[in-house]
């Protein structure tokens, strides 16, 4: 009777060691959403975020990626992403204000002086720590994992924009963030908000005059072929946020989430170092480079004038 309890206890213990292997192997998928084509900055960092996180988990958490907007535009994937419907995402800083005004910061015209300038900023710990603190400290249900860069924004349109009085009576598609509200009517221009799927149509049809954003989206979305003119105004971060729902945080063991920071910091360190790259990619000077019809034009005194009014409308 001794041996049977003992052998029982034996097989009770193995199926238990099993039971506990078996869990600790079990394979997890996540839902990653973002709002442009996968041969953007942002389908990059995904799988730079999905590679290394794999990687870390031993293939036990594998990130499944949904581009160019099929779970919605920003700020309805941001709020997807608070409820726990969504588990990652990537939203620029500006849309983030949809979720804390304060995320607005970063979209301050002429905030930073140059592409070197922002990277060395956004590759310091102790930028990317405040700003996901005051992230922590103003949103709930949602968490910022990540700070990125995909460099400096820039207007295109049908016109060349080479000074203030350009602006003057042009309708600007904006992204949902009072600082840029604020900045563009300072230069006699007027804000329209959309959500960025519509930006293409709306160059087109008239709607808007201006859009503005990085040389990467640009060129991939194809605005060039309703916005022919890039006016290199460079005047507004490019930064974009990692996010992680709280819902799902929160079910993660301590090893887990330390799998998922290793991946977000992956992705921190090579955008310190991508922006360069894709500008040189795109060579400026080399027309051949460049779709047909695209004309760039550069003021190295960067849209001269703009910090003057920048300083009426601070505080």
């Amino acid at each position: 009777m001794a041996r049977r309890i003992t052998t029982g206890l034996v097989l009770l213990g193995a199926l238990l060691g099993w039971a506990a292997d078996s869990a600790a192997q079990t394979v997890k998928h996540y839902r990653f959403s973002y709002d442009q084509p996968k041969n953007t900055g942002y389908g990059l960092a995904a799988e730079i975020f999905a590679n290394k996180l794999a990687e870390l988990s031993k293939n036990t958490m594998l990130i499944d990626q949904y581009p160019g907007a099929q779970l919605g535009q920003e700020p309805q994937v941001l709020q997807l992403v608070k409820s726990g419907d969504i588990d990652f995402c990537i939203s620029s800083s500006a849309n983030a204000a949809t979720l804390s005004p304060q995320s607005g910061v970063m979209s301050l015209h002429f905030l930073f002086k140059s592409e070197d300038h922002l990277k060395k900023s956004l590759a310091d710990p102790r930028l990317a720590d405040a700003f996901k603190r005051m992230m922590d400290e103003t949103v709930q249900g949602a968490h910022v994992i990540a700070l990125a860069t995909l460099g400096l924004r820039s207007m295109y349109s049908k016109r060349e924009i080479r000074k203030i009085d350009d602006m003057k009576g042009l309708k600007v598609r904006v992204q949902a963030t009072a600082t840029e509200d604020m900045m563009f009517p300072a230069y006699g221009a007027q804000t329209v908000h959309m959500p960025f799927g519509n930006v293409y149509t709306s160059l087109q049809t008239g709607v808007v005059d201006v859009a503005e954003n990085g040389v990467n989206v640009y060129l991939v979305n194809k605005h060039y072929e309703v916005a022919p003119v890039l006016s290199m105004t460079e005047h507004e971060a490019n930064n974009c946020l990692i996010w992680v729902s709280d819902k799902l945080w929160a079910s993660l063991s301590a090893e887990q989430k330390q799998w998922v920071l290793g991946a977000a910091a992956e992705v921190r360190g090579f955008h310190s170092v991508w922006v360069p790259e894709h500008v040189i990619a795109f060579d400026r000077e080399a027309s051949g480079s460049r779709p047909p019809g695209v004309y760039v034009f550069e003021d190295q005194d960067r849209f001269l004038g703009i910090l003057r009014v920048q300083k009426t409308v601070l505080p």
